[in-house]
């Protein structure tokens, strides 16, 4: 550590060293403060208070930090590609910023960014793990005889053979948090400085075609085109090649990097959808959202290409027909030329609109049909299934064949339109005989730019259209994208709370504070306007054992939700650890109370039996997590479950895999559950579907080891 004695920042600096290298890196940071950030009254200059989180600071930042690890054989490439990142070495932190080829570039305590050899800071990382080998090493080396000028290389490459697959925790990746807002993305991705370079490569790539072809016309017009001018004319074109390889560049990376930041921002904003919404939502409808998704990614990118290029050669066709032939007129035609195909083209939008939630309507009425395909087999008249689609159909082809009619119109007519109508803009100059034929020759080039212009124009307008209506569909995604930042940033206070104390278990402790207590809760659905749950209170104590009995209807399932986070009451006081539902967020309350819902609202997942236990916990499991899944599963009777398995806990489940009954199912989300180890857990008719002998062994599992227990079953 003497090489990085004046770069390594210690653990109790953490958050200040976060805060430095988030400015160092140009990281876009929010004002908002969290625990462990600046208390009230304070500025964010003054920085993070010591003892933070690194999750926890990083998300009152508004930034997202990403815990990765590598084995040993990828360290370097992790370095070279991990800034800007909070690096371990050993017991203490190292701010990377960025690679810098060799070096790279880390902030120190005193804010000053510095260069360090990367092999450095590669060695600091390793070199603990290396020196459990060093003896080994040494004394293979000496018994081989290795000359000392190769004992280094030597060294590094039996190193490497041995710890190629070991694992280091290498530290936190910062980058800005989920929920950000997408301008932060955008500015974060430099995507608007690569856009500019993509307008400004064509346009110098335009500028450069029209002077090679104005020095060849010039030259053919004026009879003076001799090798000189033949000359110029190819190192003019020939300049071309460089802007146009960085135009294709910009515009690939462009296009990829866009189309990454919206299938990530689609991606958090699945996560955080209402789950009401979606249970208001067939099959069909969310995969026609998924394909939507891809139709916007290359409709837009598409559109927004074509409509820089178009715009560009509109711009330089408008300048080239005002120097020609036909002057202010041949503007003004071309001007008005555009506006009616914007026109046009707004026509065309609308017909598209309606037959895409036509051919949107048929498609979740399909997927519908072919989800629900059994039930409709067995309880529908053979002579009803096919009910409406011919009327469907119908309906679909009527707006198909006005979509393609004004398509048509829009696509054939508009360009080759403009042919005729600026050949006639030339014949007024033509037939006074002022214009000459110089004049003459550049109008008609501006024609044959434009005309190439309208067609990219009339593709774009069409990419567009069909872009800005998928749009709609995903719209919900993005903007629930949104609701990350809360979950982050309330993850990150979880991290600073103290753990709750309560006396051991049987013990009555001095003062007693419910974990959750709910008073007075109302709560109704969207779509009715009776209360389903009114003045409902609930306190939950350490070492409580709750049984909620009632009719079916009564709205046990719906109290049941409210408790574990799931929904959201009208009205009421609601507390877990005297801390109401936006205080704590959803995922740190969810971690306090957890929840076994309902058969028909919990899942077995295609995955690991392993993956479907643990995945409430932190993932990879370690050996002590598996250890406690196996224990908890025998617990519960699934003894001689994971015995039949071939491969235990690690046997393929799901659709596609081992299928388990529907008592298997049920004591997997109760073992799901209890793995959490919230404070207080909710189950949800989790016990209809056993035996008497099974039922007491799962009670007794679930009674010795939740700290607090409720209980939901019909009488």
């Amino acid at each position: 550590m003497t090489e990085l004695s004046g770069i390594a920042w210690s653990r109790s600096q953490a958050a200040q060293a976060i805060l430095a290298l988030a400015r160092a890196a140009g990281l876009p940071m929010k004002r908002r403060q969290v625990s462990g950030s600046p208390g009230p009254g304070s500025t964010q200059d003054e920085g993070p208070s010591e003892g933070a989180s690194v999750e926890g600071v990083a998300a009152g930042l508004g930034l997202e930090a990403e815990a990765v690890g590598a084995v040993y054989a990828d360290i370097d490439a992790v370095l070279a590609a991990a800034g800007p990142a909070l690096l371990q070495v050993q017991d203490r932190f190292v701010a990377l910023v960025g690679a810098r080829g060799r070096s790279l570039a880390v902030v120190g305590p005193d804010g000053v960014a510095r260069s360090v050899p990367k092999a450095a800071l590669r060695d600091a990382i390793c070199g603990q793990l290396e020196e459990t080998l060093a003896t080994e090493i040494d004394a293979t080396l000496n018994a081989a005889r290795v000359p000392a000028r190769r004992r280094a290389r030597a060294r590094r490459a039996l190193l490497g053979e041995r710890l190629a697959g070991w694992r280091i925790e290498v530290g936190f990746i910062l980058r800005p948090a989920p929920g950000a807002p997408a301008s932060a993305h955008v500015r974060w991705s430099r995507l608007v400085r690569r856009a500019g370079v993509l307008v400004l490569a064509h346009g110098l790539e335009y500028t450069l075609g029209i002077l090679g072809w104005w020095l060849v016309g010039r030259g053919a017009l004026d009879g003076r085109l001799d090798r000189g001018w033949l000359l110029a004319w190819g190192l003019v074109l020939f300049s071309q090649v460089p802007f146009r390889l960085l135009a294709t560049w910009s515009q690939g990376l462009v296009g990829v990097q866009a189309g990454a930041l919206l299938k990530q921002r689609l991606l958090v904003g699945a996560t955080q959808l209402d789950p009401d919404q979606i249970r208001t939502q067939g099959a069909g409808q969310l995969l026609g959202r998924i394909f939507e998704s891809e139709a916007v990614e290359s409709l837009a990118l598409n559109a927004g290409l074509l409509g820089v290029v178009a715009v560009l050669e509109l711009v330089f066709a408008g300048v080239i027909l005002g120097l020609g032939a036909g002057g202010l007129l041949h503007v003004s035609l071309l001007a008005t030329t555009v506006a009616t195909t914007a026109a046009l083209g707004w026509q065309a939008s609308r017909s598209r609109e309606a037959w895409t939630y036509a051919r949107l309507s048929m498609t979740h009425d399909l997927v519908e049909r072919m989800a629900g395909h059994r039930t409709r087999l067995t309880q529908q008249r053979p002579e009803r299934w096919h009910d409406g689609e011919d009327q469907a159909l119908d309906r679909y082809f009527g707006i198909a064949s006005r979509m393609d009619g004004q398509a048509v119109r829009l696509v054939a007519l508009m360009p080759r339109g403009w042919i005729v109508v600026g050949l006639v803009g030339i014949v007024p100059a033509f037939a006074g005989g002022a214009a000459t034929t110089a004049s003459l020759a550049v109008a008609l080039g501006g024609v044959l730019l434009a005309y190439r212009a309208l067609r990219k124009l009339v593709a774009g307008v069409s990419s567009l259209a069909g872009a800005l209506i998928a749009w709609r569909q995903i719209a919900p995604l993005f903007h629930a994208a949104a609701r990350a930042e809360s979950r982050l940033w309330h993850d990150g206070q979880r991290a600073e709370r103290p753990a709750a104390k309560s006396g051991p278990r049987g013990s009555e402790p001095s003062v007693q504070r419910p974990i959750l207590e709910a008073s007075e809760i109302v709560f109704r659905y969207r779509d009715r306007g009776e209360a389903v749950l009114r003045g409902c209170t609930l306190r939950i104590h350490p070492g409580d054992r709750l049984l909620l009995e009632g009719s079916s209807g009564g709205g046990k399932s719906t109290f049941g939700a409210i408790l574990a986070g799931l929904r959201e009451p009208e009205s009421g006081l609601l507390l877990v650890d005297g801390l109401d539902h936006k205080t704590l967020g959803p995922d740190a309350w969810r971690r306090r109370v957890v929840a076994a819902p309902q058969f028909h609202e919990n899942h077995v997942f295609s995955s690991t039996f392993a993956f479907n236990l643990l995945m409430g916990r932190a993932w990879p499991p370690s050996s002590q997590d598996l250890a406690l899944a196996e224990e908890v599963c025998r617990e519960l009777d699934l003894g001689a479950l994971l015995a039949r398995m071939p491969a235990g806990l690690q046997q393929m489940v799901g659709e596609t895999g081992w299928q388990l009954s529907h008592g298997e199912k049920g004591r997997l989300y109760v073992a799901r559950a209890i793995l959490q180890g919230g404070d207080v857990m909710v189950l949800d008719e989790s016990f209809a579907a056993l035996d008497p002998h099974t039922l007491q062994r799962a009670l007794d599992c679930v009674r010795g080891r939740a700290n607090a227990l409720l209980v939901i079953a019909h009488p």
